[in-house]
C-alpha cells in the first residue's frame, strides 16, 4: 500500500523562499525511512508538508494517505491528521496532566467516547512502549527517554499507517536513543511506516533502514553510499 506519493514537489517557506525542489519521494507500508541534512536543509519542512502544516504550491503529484495535498480542503486536515501519528520535536506533552491523562486527552479529543474503550486503549500503547507502570506520573517526573516513550505511545493511539517523527533522539544519550530507535523499528516490522529525521550516524549504522538526504534544495535516496561508503558528519549534518 502506497502512503505518500510525491513526485517533483517543491516546498517553500512562508516568506517565498524556497527550501526543496523537485522531490521525488515515495514511502509504503512498514518502511523505515531516514531524513538527514544540515540544520536548514529542509528536512523538517518536508515532514510538515505530510501533515499540512506547510503548503505545498507546485506539484505533479502529492498524496499523502490517499488526500491530494494540492486540492485537500481544511475540514479534511484533521481527518489526515488521525490516520497518522506525528512526534515532535518538543514532545508537546501536557505538564499539568499524569501520563495516563494525557494519552486519554488526545483519544477524547480525536472522537473516542467509551470510558472502557480509552482506558484499554491507553494501556495498551504504554505496554507497547514499555510505560505502563509510569502511567500515574507527570512529565515532569519522567526522563527524556522516558517523556519520548510517552509520545511514541501518543503518536500510536490511533492506530496510524504512517509515524513521522523530527529528531526523535536529538536531546537523548547513547542508551536511551538506541531504545527509541529500536522501539520505532519495532513499529515499522508491524507494518506502520516509520520517517524520522535525525543527525545520529550510530542508530543509522545498526537500525538499516532507507536514507535520503535534504541538501542544496534537493532530496536522494542516499541508501546504498550510506551502507557501503559511510556518510561523513559534514554531510549527516553534524
Amino acid at each position: 500500500m502506497v502512503l505518500i506519493d510525491y513526485k517533483n514537489v517543491d516546498v517553500y517557506h512562508n516568506d517565498g523562499d524556497a527550501v526543496l525542489r523537485g522531490v521525488d519521494f515515495h514511502v509504503e507500508e512498514g518502511e523505515f525511512i531516514y531524513l538527514i541534512g544540515q540544520v536548514g536543509a529542509g528536512k523538517s519542512s518536508l515532514l510538515k508538508t505530510f501533515y499540512v502544516e506547510m503548503d505545498i504550491e507546485k506539484a505533479d503529484c502529492a498524496n499523502v494517505l490517499g488526500y491530494d495535498l494540492m486540492s485537500i480542503r481544511r475540514k479534511q486536515i484533521p481527518e489526515l491528521r488521525r490516520k497518522m501519528g506525528i512526534i515532535f520535536q518538543d514532545l508537546q506533552l501536557l505538564s499539568d496532566r499524569n501520563v495516563y491523562q494525557n494519552l486519554c486527552f488526545v483519544l477524547k479529543a480525536t472522537g473516542w467516547k467509551g470510558k472502557k474503550e480509552i482506558r484499554q486503549r491507553v494501556e495498551e500503547v504504554l505496554e507497547q512502549v514499555g510505560m505502563a507502570d509510569k502511567k500515574d506520573r507527570m512529565p515532569h517526573e519522567l526522563s527524556g527517554g522516558e517523556q519520548q516513550r510517552v509520545s511514541i505511545a501518543r503518536a500510536l493511539l490511533n492506530s496510524p499507517h504512517l509515524i513521522v517523527a523530527d529528531e526523535p533522539i536529538a536531546s537523548l544519550d547513547n542508551e536511551n536513543a538506541d531504545i527509541i530507535i529500536q522501539l520505532l523499528r519495532d513499529i515499522s516490522l508491524q507494518g506502520t511506516a516509520v520517517i524520522l529525521t535525525t543527525h545520529n550516524r550510530t542508530v543509522i549504522n545498526k537500525y538499516k533502514g532507507i536514507v535520503y538526504r535534504c541538501s542544496d534544495q534537493k532530496l536522494e535516496e542516499v541508501t546504498n553510499d550510506f551502507n557501503h561508503l559511510q556518510l561523513s558528519d559534514e554531510e549527516l549534518g553534524d
